[in-house]
Order: structure tokens, then sequence, then C-alpha cells
């Protein structure tokens, strides 16, 4: 399938986040990145993930939830990083920009969110539930999303791995708190970070899918 890749400055709040995007000819649908500890925009595991989304037809926005400044303080005091609140600001601020300049068209919204990412996700999902219709985490801390858990609407899949038995438990406690359509999948022979072969393709398979089945326009009632 034909995929640009192109480059964005978005605006969050009273800061600018860089990004990387890949957009389909006719994206069917954009999934935006929330990345996790200490990562960035260029992890590979989520570029890979995005690239293999793209090659499916969806758009992908990898973006940076940190500026420079503020990812220097953090690579010291690692306190940013859980800052879920701040972090599900900036992903709902990216949601807002998606849907007014439109880089991607109106194709409808999904979030991706890894380690700590994704409770951001799940924060962000719930502060924009009429616009993000869908939700992966992978290896993800989707308890850190507290209350607002009870508030997603979106579909929502739990990726953990098979070996990470800490984080299946608290997937199991957040999928009990979830009242949207949800799921817990758990890769058989995966450590927390998907290392293993074979175990990340899994994981985009999975997410490719999920997507696809839940990212689509509400039918229309007459």
């Amino acid at each position: 399938m034909d995929v640009r890749d192109g480059e964005a400055t978005i605006p969050a709040g009273e800061v600018n986040l860089p990004a990387d995007l890949l957009v389909p000819a006719t994206p069917v649908g954009v999934v935006l990145f929330a990345h996790g500890s200490g990562s960035s925009r260029h992890s590979p595991r989520n570029v890979a993930v995005a690239r293999r989304l793209a090659d499916s037809g969806l758009g992908t926005v990898l973006v940076d939830l940190l500026t420079a400044a503020e990812d220097e303080v953090d690579a010291v005091t690692a306190e940013l990083r859980f800052d879920i609140g701040l972090l599900a600001d900036r992903l709902a601020g990216v949601v807002d920009w998606l849907g007014t300049e439109r880089p991607l068209g109106e194709a409808p919204v999904g979030l991706f969110g890894a380690s700590t990412g994704a409770a951001a996700a799940l924060v962000a999902a719930a502060q924009r539930a009429d616009l993000v219709r869908a939700v992966v985490s992978r290896g993800g801390r989707p308890d850190l999303a507290g209350v607002a858990l009870g508030q997603v609407r979106a579909a929502t899949l739990l990726l953990v791995g098979g070996l990470d038995e800490q984080v299946i438990a608290l997937n199991e406690q957040a999928l009990s708190r979830l009242t949207a359509p949800a799921e817990l999948r758990v890769i058989p022979g995966a450590t927390h970070l998907f290392s293993e072969p074979g175990t990340l393709e899994h994981v985009a398979d999975a997410a490719t899918g999920w997507f696809h089945d839940h990212l689509h326009p509400h039918p229309t009632t007459v």
C-alpha cells in the first residue's frame, strides 16, 4: 500500500509537540500512539506496529508527549512519565488537533498506548469519548487510569506478555473496571517488552484487527 511519511508540530495546551505521521492514500482510520515510560516517538517497537497499521490502511501519529526540556528533567527525576493527567491532557489535545486540522481527513480515531502511555490513552479516551472509538494497550498499566476506566466508551483491547505476571494481574484488575466492550489477550512466551521472536508481530496483528473492527463510522439512524 502507498504510505506517505510526514512530520507535524502539534499544539497541545501551552506546548508544541513533535510528531511523525504515516499517511495511507485513503486512511480508513487514524491511530494515535502514547509511548511508555522513558520512551519516545522513535521507539522501535511502536514504529514497527505503526508501520504494520499503515500498511493495512490506517494512518498513524507517533507524538512525543513531553517537550525536549521536560524530557531532560524526566530523564533525571522519572516523574513526568508517571504524570498520567498531564500526558492524557496532551493526548486529548492531539485528538482535538486531528479533528480540527484533519491531516488524515475525517478518519475515526483510535489510541495505542504502551506501559504508562496506556493509562494516559484510556484517560484521554474518557475525556474525548465522542471522538475516540478504540484503544489498544501493549504491556500497559491501564490500572493507573483510575476512575477514568469506568468512563471509557471506546472498545479496549489489553495485550500482555504471558511471562509478565505482575502486569497480567494489573490488567485483570483494570478489565474488571472497564464498562465498555473490552478484552484481555495474553501473548504466550512474551515478556514486558515483547522482545522475543514473533511476539511483537503478534501485537501488531492483534492491534490491526482490533482497530479495523472498531474504527468505523457509526450507522446513521433515519
